[in-house]
């Protein structure tokens, strides 16, 4: 079977990996977008996690392909083990998934926990192909993580087939003029049962890989910069996680989005908003119609200490219960309903590509291990992608600067933005 991809060209599946395709657990993917509501702020990232996991699969056989031409043998049972687990690796996604998971924190993490084993359930269409293959426990090793070494590193790690993959496609569906080189293929080795890159020749360093690879490192910066964290992608995604919250409090469950596409989750929404909670419904209705909230409060690294941001995080990222109480304090005091204040308190950012295991003249180490000092273009990036946090306060348009004097009473800080 051959699919034709915008990316990569032809993508060529045999019978058992068509067969996975057809499935309705995959097929569901096609409902997913890849990039939540980025395509409120780029039309052309509709692309959705259906073709990232083909994606996926077509350059994980490539590194396959760079190791056997370097010497690596490779059987075929192991080749069919990390092709059919780069296709499945996020079959677990639920709509706006990193959303809900890593930035909300409603959820776990797609890749942890009971997804995994509800879709490949031996009763289930996926399940029973899988088995048929008789590659189940294997691919549930490496889909679970409890697999950790080159095969399982080739579709997660720090520089992997999934990467590889949605840093060209989000790049090309944005309209933006990034790429990285077809070079970086020729250099991944495995060493010590783990897949490193590799930076020495004839004993020494290799100054034009290095390049090639900060290159890449840069491209992650940028499409987070301009796109994973674009202020009206992170106000639309907070806005239906808010919805989320609500519904969760009208007998809406995890379990029930696993069968959702970002569509039907919304009707979804809507119907519990029509039922229970209004609120619900406007949210979900203005993210439709893109009638936003604004930025009313924001703060950065340049107005708080490491502490005093280390202590918002604490308490507004991964704790909901303190985060609601923060925006029922906040409403109140503007005499607005809680629906209408949100606030946005990232995780610390950390720059988890630039932890690549890179084979140099002094053996394996880490691209930015303190020791020998990496390139100062890495830390720079890291140093870029930290100033990157923002803790924010959303809220409708006609109300924020209200809210912006209420968040600087209870701060005691003013806000960054205007």
């Amino acid at each position: 079977m051959l699919v034709r991809d915008p990316v990569h060209g032809d993508i060529e599946l045999d019978r058992e990996e068509s067969e996975i395709l057809d499935c309705p657990e995959m097929q569901r993917l096609r409902a997913i977008k890849q990039l939540g509501t980025a395509y409120l702020v780029y039309p052309g990232c509709t692309h959705s996690r259906f073709e990232h996991s083909l994606g996926t699969m077509a350059v994980a056989k490539r590194i396959i392909s760079a190791l056997e031409r370097c010497g690596r043998s490779v059987s075929a049972d192991i080749r069919k083990v990390i092709s059919i687990t780069a296709l499945l690796h996020d079959v677990t996604h639920i709509p706006f998934g990193h959303t809900f998971e890593d930035e909300r924190k409603i959820f776990a993490r797609h890749d942890k926990g009971s997804r995994i084993k509800y879709f490949l359930r031996r009763d289930g269409a996926l399940g029973q192909v899988l088995n048929h293959t008789g590659l189940l426990p294997e691919v549930e090793g490496m889909l679970s993580g409890r697999v950790n070494d080159w095969r399982s590193q080739i579709v997660s790690s720090a520089l992997d087939a999934d990467l590889l993959d949605y840093l060209r496609r989000d790049a090309y569906m944005a309209g933006l003029a990034q790429t990285y080189d077809e070079r970086v293929f020729q250099h991944f080795r495995v060493v010590d049962n783990g897949l490193v890159l590799v930076l020495v020749k004839h004993n020494m360093d290799r100054p034009d890989v290095k390049s090639e690879i900060i290159h890449l490192l840069r491209l992650r910066y940028y499409l987070t910069e301009r796109v994973y964290f674009h202020h009206a992608k992170v106000i639309s995604g907070a806005m239906i996680s808010k919805a989320l919250e609500l519904a969760l409090q009208h007998g809406l469950e995890e379990h029930d989005l696993l069968t959702l596409g970002d569509h039907t989750l919304f009707e979804h929404l809507k119907r519990l908003g029509d039922e229970h909670n209004p609120r619900i419904t406007d949210l979900t209705t203005a993210v439709e119609t893109r009638r936003l909230f604004k930025r009313a409060y924001v703060l950065t690294g340049e107005s708080l200490t490491q502490a005093e941001r280390a202590d918002l995080i604490h308490k507004y990222h991964s704790d909901r219960t303190s985060r609601a109480a923060l925006e029922a304090e906040i409403a109140a005091a503007a005499q607005l309903d809680p629906a209408q204040i949100i606030v946005y308190c990232p995780e610390d950012r950390t720059f988890r590509e630039a932890a690549i295991p890179v084979l140099t003249k002094d053996g394996v180490r880490k691209l930015n291990a303190p020791f020998p000092p990496p390139p100062e273009d890495i830390a720079q990036l890291e140093r870029q992608y930290q100033r990157l946090w923002r803790f924010y306060v959303f809220a409708p348009e006609e109300h924020k600067e209200k809210v912006k004097l209420v968040c600087r009473e209870i701060f005691s800080i003013p806000s960054e933005h205007c």
